[in-house]
């Protein structure tokens, strides 16, 4: 089968079937509203739902190929050891992939939604990891194609706009962007369709265009701030996206691919919905039980270190969760015979005991009953 190639023109859409739309456009409005509520009522969501973005990032570089988890990436981050070269370069991408994140969100401060934006995400998205010595924050110059590793061009299955016409796609996508639109979360689902389509970059245009969505939305006024995960519902339906995004180019179906992005805001607006509230439920009563255990003014000081940092060495408790030494040696101890912390790796001679915070851990990876 030959492969399917960019169509410039279809971009923006002319023909969305909006009578094929509006039976999901409520529900999926009303699902991130709820959502964005939630967000309103989470006293630190940087903090809070530090381990949901951490997850999201996994996930994401997940649908690229990496198999890192979550809990090898936070108990990298804790000092400890990957078991292979392949497995730190996992971690690194998913970190970056944060570290883009944060970058984006930086950056929106100061500035109007733009390719200024994007550049400079993909600059971290690629910083030190594989793809580096691929121009990160330029576009690319030479021809990008989707196929079977090593396959020539011919054989691909998509190949993405011509190199000479990037800039030009990537200013009308930028005019898209910043343009009214009969409704945003579509509008969202279309800059992310004809990103993945025009693939300006030679390598992340997956990733980035995946963290885009948060980015849009909290630009558009959807939610209050980027933080919306959906690579879990793309990860999970992984051949479904990868062939309505195909089916855009290939037969101009922009309903289609409508269709599963709404579904898909949908689902994860309630996925996220419920972690964030059984997250906040957590905070909350351990908030009321630290200081009864610990009879200590400390006590939500160290909270907040341990919910943004689930898997954590002693030391670095010790050390950096703002409290006197003995005293965080002591809640170390008290958290333990609690119940709350978990060895992950125990420590000998000179290295620290890594733990876990499991009840945490199991929201975000779903493992709890939310």
């Amino acid at each position: 089968m030959p492969p399917v190639h960019y169509h410039a023109g279809r971009f923006p859409p002319d023909a969305i079937e909006w009578s094929r739309l509006i039976p999901l456009l409520g529900p999926a409005a009303a699902a991130v509203a709820r959502y964005d509520g939630m967000l309103a009522a989470v006293p630190n969501p940087a903090v809070l739902l530090a381990p949901l973005t951490t997850q999201e990032a996994v996930l994401s570089s997940k649908i690229e190929g990496t198999r890192a988890t979550m809990e090898e990436v936070l108990e990298f981050e804790a000092g400890g050891k990957a078991e292979s070269d392949s497995l730190r370069e996992d971690i690194h991408e998913v970190l970056q992939y944060r570290a883009a994140m944060r970058e984006a969100e930086r950056l929106m401060a100061d500035l109007p939604f733009s390719l200024r934006i994007l550049r400079g995400a993909h600059a971290v998205l690629l910083d030190g990891v594989r793809g580096r010595s691929k121009s990160p924050g330029e576009f690319r110059r030479g021809q990008a194609y989707i196929g079977a590793p090593g396959s020539p061009i011919d054989r691909a299955k998509y190949v993405a706009a011509e190199p000479e016409q990037v800039a030009d796609l990537m200013a009308a996508w930028e005019r898209y962007a910043n343009g009214d639109a009969a409704d945003r979360l579509v509008q969202t689902g279309v800059l992310h369709a004809e990103f993945e389509a025009i693939h300006p970059f030679a390598d992340g245009n997956g990733r980035l265009g995946r963290l885009l969505i948060p980015l849009y939305l909290a630009h558009g006024g959807v939610i209050r701030r980027p933080m919306f995960y959906v690579s879990a519902y793309l990860e999970a339906h992984r051949t479904a996206y990868y062939e309505r995004l195909l089916a855009v180019s290939r037969d101009g179906d922009w309903t289609g691919w409508c269709e599963f992005f709404l579904e898909a805001i949908r689902s994860q607006a309630i996925d996220n919905l419920a972690k964030a509230s059984a997250i906040l439920e957590l905070f909350e009563q351990m908030k009321r039980r630290l200081p009864e255990i610990t009879r200590s003014q400390h006590a939500v000081r160290a909270l907040d270190w341990v919910f943004e940092r689930p898997i954590f060495r002693s030391v670095a408790f010790v050390e950096h969760a703002g409290i006197p030494a003995p005293t965080a040696r002591r809640f170390l101890r008290l958290f333990q015979a609690e119940n709350l912390i978990r060895p992950v790796t125990a420590g000998s001679g000179r290295r620290p005991t890594v733990f876990g915070f499991p009840a945490l851990l199991e929201i975000v990876e779903g493992r709890a009953v939310v």
